[in-house]
This record gives C-alpha cells, structure tokens and sequence, in this order.
C-alpha cells in the first residue's frame, strides 16, 4: 500500500535557524513519535527504530534512513528510508523538505513523502492509515515548533515523551467526517456563487 503526505507548516525561526535543525538527526528524532536514533553510521546514514501503536496493533519498524541531497543554497533535503517491522511486513519511502524564508523572519517547511508499506498495520485500512499519518505528522509539527520556538531561557527542552499510542476511536471519527465535511464545503461554496 503506498501512502502520500504533503504538509506545509510555519515556524517563528529564521530559515538558518530551521535549516541547522533539519541537517542534525539527535534533534530531528526527539520530535518524530516513537523513533529513536541508534546508530550514526556517516554524516549522511542513520539506523534507527519508529514504535507506534494504533489501538490493538503495535508495529516497530528498525531501518536507515539516508540523506540522498542536501542543497545549503535551496535550504532543501532528500531522504530515502527503509525499515523492517518486527512481524515482517516493511515500509520504504522517500521525503523531501524544503525551507522557505518569509517576509516576516519566519520559515516556511513544505515537505512531500510517500511511503509503501506492507504487513500487519495494513489491516486497518488506507483511510485509517492516513487519518494516523496526518495526526503523527501533526506531533512532529508541534514538537519541532516546541524545539526551535522555545525561549532561550527554556534551554529548548522537549516536554518528556508522550504515549506514542494513537486514539483509534478519534481517528476513525476523524476518517469518517472527512468526506461529510468536504461534501458539505462544496456544496455550499457552490451555493455561494
């Protein structure tokens, strides 16, 4: 099954301060859910582990992840990751993140991934696996703001780890009012008109 993600998030950083952050993987890791960092294997290779549960199912996945470009003048990066989960299904994909200076002092992130997976998580189903992906995207967005938006005088602690468990039942409420909603969106823009 192949999942595509593409997000776009403000943080209150200039574009270097963003940009030093995306290029080290001990701060990266500390704000994705149930990942840890194992192994540094070159200034570009990593081996590492992503724990998630979603309700009853609990799926580890332990891989590399690899930077495949860094561009310093586009503020833009590629990786390639590949994991194997405990139970033998496997996930790969690729990421890409790109940084955009705003008029304000801000930055811009739009990133683009798309991930195959098989095994057990697939048993919950596509639509449940991108209600996860949106809500495991979203706690990255607001660790990494935490990271890097945190007063100096913070020290920019992380908040200790959280239940990496996802709510299936706010998920699949999630899931299903999503195409309730967009029905209702369209059909009153069309009434607008």
């Amino acid at each position: 099954m192949s999942i595509q993600i593409e997000e776009t998030f403000r943080i209150a950083v200039p574009v270097e301060a963003a940009w030093q952050f995306l290029l080290d993987p001990h701060r990266v890791v500390t704000c994705m859910p149930g990942a840890t960092l194992e192994e540094v294997i070159d200034e570009r290779t990593f081996d590492g582990a992503v724990k998630i549960k979603l309700g009853a199912i609990t799926t580890r996945y332990r891989g590399r992840v690899q930077l495949t470009e860094i561009d310093d003048e586009k503020f833009r990066i590629c990786m390639s990751a590949e994991g194997r989960e405990t139970g033998g299904g496997t996930a790969k994909g690729t990421l890409t993140s790109e940084l955009r200076a705003l008029p304000d002092g801000h930055t811009e992130m739009v990133t683009s991934a798309q991930v195959d997976i098989t095994g057990r998580v697939m048993q919950i189903g596509r639509g449940m696996i991108q209600g996860v992906s949106a809500q495991l995207f979203g706690e990255f967005v607001s660790r990494t703001r935490q990271a890097l938006e945190a007063p100096e005088s913070e020290g920019g602690e992380l908040a200790p780890p959280r239940d990496e468990s996802i709510p299936l039942l706010r998920v699949i409420l999630g899931v299903l009012w999503a195409p309730v909603a967009r029905f209702f969106r369209r059909l009153f823009g069309r009434q607008a008109k």
